[in-house]
């Protein structure tokens, strides 16, 4: 929940499902006060967010009532107190936000208590009460507050305190649980039959597959206009045009980013193939919708298949590329790079050089989200000063230098070179067998030839056995051996101009390749990098939006391997409510690999949701582990999120300052290193 006088999560909604025709009167009634809630007056008080019904809570302790507010009329609790309770126009209180924020969760003299009242369906019906993440009760107030919101309740459900973030975990801790009965988000999230994880409709044949065994057999057979029903859909999916996921997963794994980059309906929807067999879905055209406030998906069989299927958006609007430079360009350190060097060395590398020199020299842009008006409020610039210690109206040259200082204190990238796009060129024109078998791909793209996929698989086992020129091999290895001696163990990543686009995210399609730790798995691992920017996965994915072969290059980084007890990405948005400014959405591992594991889908991470305005945390799930992060590793995933609103501004395309970054990370006895960082794209 966000800040319930401001943005309150339970956001606006029409009629609440479950209101009946003769209620409509009631349901313009400002709230229910002083009297036992029952289930029907709950119906018509309600709104809805992702598909549970819920109601907002005023206790007044100094007038003895619990109020029950109608959500159709009080978007906030805020605009209900000031005008019902206090007497006064919601422009003073507007006007005076931080002042009555304070005043509502800050102080233990309050006078309100204010929640959310949840009825939750999942399994046993039950109600949870709930205060937003940014309150600070101590343990003896969230017993009044759930108390005095127990009494006003008819006892038709049990009613559970719902700890809104990590602080109030620990206030909650000491308190007998039969005493304040309990339940966590996470704990919800993993009984959640529904979870969307992107928006969207879309009209397609219907393609459930049980085993990834059953998906490989059908592989050639899959067409952009299927939707593609799985367990667990695997990173190398073709285009299609809708994702359905039969168990929980992360939104951030590379399946699903692709989706959210290709604008198409994706959700975890349980039991979803009982549904597809009982209704005979396998195989059948199908309306597939994704709500993000919807409590399933909406899936409903067609009679037969479009007389016509307009062709989707991307296979008509080309995607352009900046123009390379594939001249002679010098191997250089990842920190000489600046984001113009994009066209030369790929936006992986230009990008961490960019961030070796933010975390160098700092950055004027760093305050840009802060700096935007949210309304009520002018800025953000006083809790970006309280979160850097500062006074709240610290002058922004001062909030600038601290936001820097706290970048290059905490944060570091490791070391490590890029190899430009010339020498990829070198490589490739050293040999006429790979410039024949790229001549013969290009024609079999310009006419549509079925052998498109056997000669790709051809060309890269070219490149992965060719004996690289002499020259080049020692040039490389000199200069590894000048930025990188000492190094016992490397990472060999991908750079490539056709990445991280507006309408092309690239997410996965090209190999990076852990713990090389000689020369030779160096060496075999740069070619294995060149080769996957020819996979068919990689041709077809670039071909379907007029991204010629000509225009495409591959630059490489070999970096130094940091050794980490946690990893993970985050993104500077929270997925599931992307209306939510305050939260970033940051998946762990502590597993070997972590990163790999977390983007890969092959186990579930935590996920966690942390407020870059306030502050606080919550974990969303706990995936496949059996207890949390410790407060110590929780603590560094706080000030990992902070330090990404920071670089979403630094790294901002334009003046908004809204667009989210995706930041690949690794904590280890040397600190917190970040692997990669990219746009993520959501539009």
């Amino acid at each position: 929940m966000t800040n319930a006088t401001e943005e309150n999560a339970g956001a606006q909604v029409s009629r609440p499902a479950g209101a009946c025709p003769e209620a409509e009167s009631s349901l313009q009634r400002d709230a229910l006060v002083g009297e036992r809630l029952s289930l029907a007056a709950f119906a018509q008080l309600a709104g809805t967010l992702a598909g549970t019904s819920f109601v907002k809570v005023v206790v007044d302790r100094e007038g003895g009532k619990t109020h029950f507010i109608n959500d159709a009329l009080y978007k906030f609790h805020g605009h209900y107190i000031a005008e019902k309770i206090l007497g006064i126009p919601r422009r003073e209180l507007e006007g005076r936000i931080d002042h009555f924020n304070r005043k509502f969760y800050l102080i233990p003299e309050r006078r309100f208590y204010l929640g959310i009242l949840s009825l939750q369906t999942r399994k046993e019906r039950f109600f949870s009460l709930e205060t937003v993440e940014i309150d600070n009760m101590d343990a003896a107030m969230v017993g009044d507050f759930y108390g005095r919101v127990l009494e006003s309740l008819e006892p038709s459900h049990p009613l559970l305190f719902k700890p809104a973030s990590h602080f109030q975990e620990r206030v909650i801790a000491g308190i007998d649980p039969s005493v304040l009965p309990r339940v966590f988000s996470h704990e919800l999230f993993a009984s959640a039959r529904f979870v969307a994880l992107n928006s969207g409709q879309a009209t397609g044949r219907l393609r459930a597959f049980r085993t990834e065994a059953d998906y490989r057999k059908a592989l050639p057979t899959i067409e952009w206009n299927d939707i593609i029903v799985m367990h667990r859909v695997p990173d190398d999916i073709p285009r299609v045009s809708g994702i359905i996921n039969a168990h929980h997963t992360t939104p951030l794994s590379h399946t699903n980013v692709l989706a959210a980059g290709w604008k198409v309906p994706n959700s975890i929807q349980l039991g979803i193939f009982d549904r597809v067999a009982s209704e005979g879905l396998d195989g059948a055209w199908v309306e597939y919708a994704v709500e993000m406030s919807g409590s399933e998906i909406g899936l409903r069989k067609l009679e037969s298949p479009p007389a016509t299927q307009q062709r989707p958006a991307w296979s008509i609007q080309r995607i352009k590329l900046e123009e390379p430079e594939t001249a002679h360009t010098p191997i250089v350190g990842l920190e000489s790079l600046r984001m113009v060097d994009r066209y030369r060395y790929g936006t992986k590398a230009a990008n961490l050089g960019e961030l070796s020199h933010v975390l160098a020299k700092g950055s004027e842009r760093l305050l840009g989200f802060y700096k935007i008006r949210r309304p009520p409020r002018a800025n953000l610039l006083p809790q970006l000063a309280a979160n850097l210690g500062l006074p709240e109206h610290a002058p922004p040259t001062e909030l600038s230098s601290a936001a820097s200082d706290f970048l290059a204190r905490n944060f570091q990238v490791p070391r490590g070179i890029a190899i430009p796009f010339s020498v990829q060129q070198a490589f490739l024109e050293s040999s006429p067998r790979i410039q024949q078998t790229i001549g013969k791909l290009k024609m079999a793209l310009e006419l549509g030839a079925r052998e498109i996929d056997p000669l790709c698989l051809r060309l890269q086992g070219l490149i992965r056995a060719t004996r690289m020129p002499d020259q080049l091999r020692e040039y490389i290895d000199s200069r590894i051996a000048e930025h990188l001696a000492g190094v016992s163990s490397f990472v060999v990543r991908s750079s490539s101009n056709a990445e991280d686009l507006e309408g092309f995210s690239a997410a996965g399609i090209y190999e990076s390749i852990n713990h090389c730790t000689t020369a030779e798995n160096i060496f075999q691992s740069i070619r294995e990098v060149w080769a996957s920017l020819v996979s068919p996965r990689s041709i077809r994915l670039r071909h379907e939006v007029g991204i010629s072969l000509d225009d495409c290059y591959m630059g490489v980084i070999i970096q130094e391997e940091v050794p980490s007890t946690l990893g993970g990405v985050l993104v500077t948005m929270n997925p599931m409510n992307r209306s939510d400014f305050r939260n970033v959405y940051v998946n762990a591992s502590s597993s070997d690999s972590a990163v790999n594991k977390v983007v890969q889908g092959s186990e579930l991470p935590f996920q966690y949701l942390y407020n870059t305005v306030e502050g606080g945390g919550r974990t969303v799930s706990m995936g496949d582990a059996r207890e949390d992060l410790g407060e110590e590793q929780r603590a560094l995933l706080q000030n990992l999120a902070f330090a990404g609103r920071l670089l979403q501004s630094h790294f901002s395309p334009d003046y908004t300052f809204s667009a989210p970054v995706d930041i690949e990370w690794a904590i280890g006895e040397e600190g917190i290193f970040i692997l990669q960082l990219r746009p993520y794209s959501v539009r």
